[in-house]
């Protein structure tokens, strides 16, 4: 009968989505811890920058459609164990924070198994920072000149971030300072030398394009997800020496954006790099970590590090912030270090560990139902539910798998052999995560202030400063205000003397009125000054409109075309969308023949595989059955022979038994007709008879000088094979004359494998008690062979018996029918020839006497 074919399942056709917005899938790195022992098997093979092969250690192999398999992996790009920290952040978190400078979001975080190296990979270690240390370090250096002054912005409850003005952010900190904890200053504060190494950053890395015209502030929260709850790390809990207080869960909400944020977190404005990552390595310790057999500091709960930019604009003047909340930009950077997934039965945890390790793996299995459900629907046009509400991980950045940000994930493997399973489930979630797409965010406003405005403003008071300090110094506004009409004023003559000290005073008036005149004239000139330049500057502003309007004509001319052009392209991009989808649907359609036909080839192979293993099985088996035909038709053979010799020589002892009984008859017979009639013969007596012992064989008995009589010892036909002779303890030694003896016998009282290994031969020693109250000893024989199974079984082929019966308790064939009759009747009985004839010594062959005489006496009746 002919295997049913199998057809792959009816899919939908993937449709486009219908959101127009543009969409980037998830950049899913691969990154290779080296191994702890250079003697370790290694599973993992970097092929090249973005591909790796994992296989199966020795011991374990894997054979699908009867082939052993290889498989590989594509990723973004791989980064093999000798990839310094530097190299991995310019590549995988330089683009998130350029991204958290000009507004958006981003999402990075690092999964594998435990002991994979994800921890090392965000933290890093002494003299060679991670990937946190690394992005708070770009984040200064960028904003470093730009921050604003604490307090300027402020979080709100509702995730949101109001601005202050100078006065009030200055009040803030005057009560912040008039707290009872001191507070170091920036300048002189103490880096701990437990991490110190860890921020000791000599790349200076920072981002060119930096909007000078804004306000920057950092805040930073670092949580913990632990057994589906969420914890705050930097939540300073009273200290109660007598009961401490246990830390107390937070709530996931929603705000008027619909992003999610954890309400009640604590969220710490820093203005360094130094005082950022003093504030994580704060909540680092308290983190829950524990010893397991995998990890000896294994992380049991999901960390997020979250890194908010908020920045505003600055006014007009380029001097304070604009308060205007509607201006302000607030970017989030989220930095997740996932808990390891692990397996109970290697890392041998109970209790506590036992809890943990099954939410850890519940929270991952819950990741990626997410993202299969968003593959699914962006493929296939569906619209199903994603299960986000299952586990607070996903349920914290839906916002983000939802088009809020950019996503990054680095897959963190370790090539040891033992974690080849765990690695090859991992391998295949990365693979699956590439295909999903998150919408690209949008860009924030831009601002409709001049540009520049920060620096042009103090290069304008720098220099009036410089030029007013040239001329004798410093001046206030209300003298600044005055300088034009005194610089014109200088320009006309000075007034003379206007006092009359005389009535004939005819100086004075003369010199005013020729200062006037002069003033007049000067008044005129400047007026006529002033007119032309009026038409000047109204000539070369009619020009300039003239020019402007030229230009407006030029570029709605060059607009126009430029139109034209882009309906064009647009009408091209249109035909060749519609070409796209056509080859996809065709694409689509050969991918689905192609699977039903490599289906097919894979089940035909299996079929051909399985029935090429039948047939050898049954050739195997036919080839096996012959021999054991063989060796069983050899055996019967060899058994079939020796059986008829055995009965052929008892037959011919049969018949010379016989014929030498005939002779016997006719000697006797001769020996009666012939012997004279005068002489009577002597009749046997019974009593001697008896008395005498009965004779086994023809051969004379032995002389009574001889020795006394030594047991004889039958010998077996199989001398010349190897027995194992096996006599039951349970066996009651007779004195009989002959006696079963094998030579070279392995003697053994109960039968084992290892003697049977050695012999090609078996005999049980057996005695029971016969029916007349005789000892009945059974020899049963039998052949040893191996077995199958590399055991030893023996086949029995037959049962020799060895009885034992008394003279005295046989029964006898004649008696004299009266033992009271003379000698002299008896003797007479003798007399005529038919009496005598009518006694004879025969032998029977196989008798219970041997090979002996047995006598058969029938007195013939007397006729009266």
């Amino acid at each position: 009968m002919k295997a049913a074919r199998m057809r792959t399942p009816w899919r939908p056709v993937p449709k486009k989505p219908s959101n127009p917005c543009v969409r980037d899938p998830v950049g899913v790195y691969c990154r290779v811890r080296p191994l702890s022992r250079p003697d370790q098997e290694c599973c993992i093979e970097v092929i090249d920058e973005t591909t790796v092969q994992i296989h199966p250690p020795e011991g374990y192999r894997i054979f699908r459609n009867g082939e052993y398999r290889e498989t590989q992996y594509s990723f973004k790009e791989v980064f093999g164990t000798l990839v310094a920290q530097k190299q991995l952040f310019d590549v995988v978190a330089k683009p998130l924070v350029e991204d958290l400078i000009r507004g958006r979001n981003g999402l990075l975080f690092t999964y594998g198994v435990t002991g994979s190296g994800k921890t090392h990979t965000m933290t890093g270690s002494p003299g060679d920072g991670g990937l946190l240390p690394r992005c708070l370090d770009m984040i200064f250096n960028s904003i470093g000149p730009f921050q604003a002054k604490r307090f300027v912005f402020k979080l709100d409850d509702k995730n949101g971030v109001d601005v202050q003005c100078e006065v009030d952010a200055l009040l803030e900190r005057q009560k912040r300072d008039a707290m009872p904890i001191p507070k170091t200053p920036l300048g002189k504060r103490q880096i701990d030398p437990e991490f110190a190494d860890m921020i000791n950053v000599q790349d200076h890395c920072k981002v060119e394009d930096v909007d000078e015209d804004n306000v920057y502030s950092v805040f930073v929260s670092y949580i913990e997800i632990y057994n589906n709850y969420i914890y705050d790390l930097l939540e300073e809990a009273p200290f109660e020496p007598i009961k401490p207080k246990p830390p107390q869960s937070k709530t996931l909400r929603e705000d008027q954006n619909h992003n999610m944020y954890v309400t009640g977190c604590t969220e710490v404005e820093v203005k360094s790099t130094e005082e950022a990552f003093e504030v994580f390595w704060r909540g680092q310790k308290k983190r829950r970590i524990a010893n397991t057999q995998l990890n000896r500091e294994s992380s049991r709960s999901h960390s997020v590090f979250m890194i908010k930019l908020a920045q505003a604009p600055l006014d007009a003047d380029g001097d304070n912030v604009l308060q205007d909340k509607e201006q302000i930009t607030l970017s989030q950077l989220s930095l997740v270090d996932l808990a390891g997934s692990e397996r109970t039965n290697r890392t041998k945890a109970e209790g506590n560990r036992l809890r943990e390790a099954g939410n850890i793996n519940q929270s991952l299995m819950t990741l990626r139902t997410c993202l299969e459900v968003l593959r699914e629907n962006q493929m296939y046009g569906t619209n199903k539910m994603v299960p986000y509400r299952d586990c607070k991980l996903t349920h914290l950045f839906k916002n983000y798998f939802d088009g809020e940000g950019k996503v990054r994930m680095i897959v963190c493997v370790n090539p040891k052999a033992e974690d080849y399973e765990e690695s090859l489930q991992v391998m295949r979630f990365a693979e699956m995560a590439q295909e999903v797409e998150v919408a690209r965010p949008t860009d924030r406003p831009i601002c409709a202030l001049t540009p520049g405005r920060r620096f042009r403003n103090q290069d304008f008071r720098e220099e009036l400063q410089r030029k007013l300090e040239m001329r004798g110094g410093p001046i206030n506004e209300e003298t600044e205000e005055q300088a034009v009409p005194e610089l014109l004023l200088q320009n006309f003559p000075p007034w003379p003397s206007c006092e009359l000290l005389d009535i004939n005073d005819d100086q004075t008036l003369p010199k005013l009125i020729e200062v006037l005149e002069k003033r007049h004239k000067i008044r005129q000139l400047l007026s006529e000054e002033i007119a032309q330049t009026v038409h000047a500057f109204k000539a070369a502003l009619q020009d300039f409109e003239s020019s402007v309007a030229s230009n407006k004509n030029y570029v709605q001319g060059k607009l126009s075309e430029k139109e034209r052009t882009i309906a064009g392209q647009k009408m091209e991009l249109e035909r060749l969308e519609k070409k796209i989808k056509t080859l996809e649907y065709k694409i689509h359609i050969l991918e689905k023949t192609t699977t039903i036909y490599e289906e097919d080839k894979r089940n035909l192979q299996q079929e051909l595989e399985s029935k090429s293993q039948q047939l050898q099985r049954q050739a195997s088996d036919k080839r096996r059955m012959e021999a054991r035909l063989q060796g069983m038709v050899t055996e019967t053979s060899v058994k079939w022979e020796k059986e008829c010799e055995r009965r052929v020589a008892a037959k011919q002892l049969e018949m010379q038994n016989k014929l030498w009984v005939k002779d016997e008859k006719l000697k006797q017979l001769k020996a009666i007709v012939t012997e004279p009639k005068n002489k009577k013969p002597e009749r046997p007596s019974r009593m001697r008879d008896r008395e005498k012992p009965v004779q086994r064989s023809v051969s004379p008995p032995p002389a009574p000088s001889a020795p006394p009589v030594r047991l004889r010892h039958r010998r077996s036909r199989s001398a010349g094979e190897r027995w194992v002779d096996h006599k039951p303890p349970s066996n009651v030694p007779t004195e009989a004359v002959m006696q079963p003896q094998v030579p070279h016998a392995i003697t053994v009282a109960a039968a084992s494998e290892k003697a049977l290994a050695k012999c090609d031969k078996y005999m049980l020693t057996h005695q029971e008690l016969a029916s007349d109250g005789e000892i009945e000893t059974k020899l049963i024989k039998g052949d040893v062979f191996k077995t199958r199974g590399g055991g030893q079984a023996v086949q029995f082929t037959e049962i020799e018996t060895l009885k034992q019966e008394s003279p005295t308790g046989r029964k006898r064939r004649s008696s004299p029918s009266n033992p009271d009759q003379p000698e002299d009747a008896a003797e007479s009985e003798w007399t005529d020839v038919e009496t005598r004839c009518s006694v004879a010594v025969e032998m029977r062959a196989g008798s219970a006497l041997g090979p002996g005489y047995q006598h058969h006496a029938q007195p013939k009746r007397r006729k009266p």
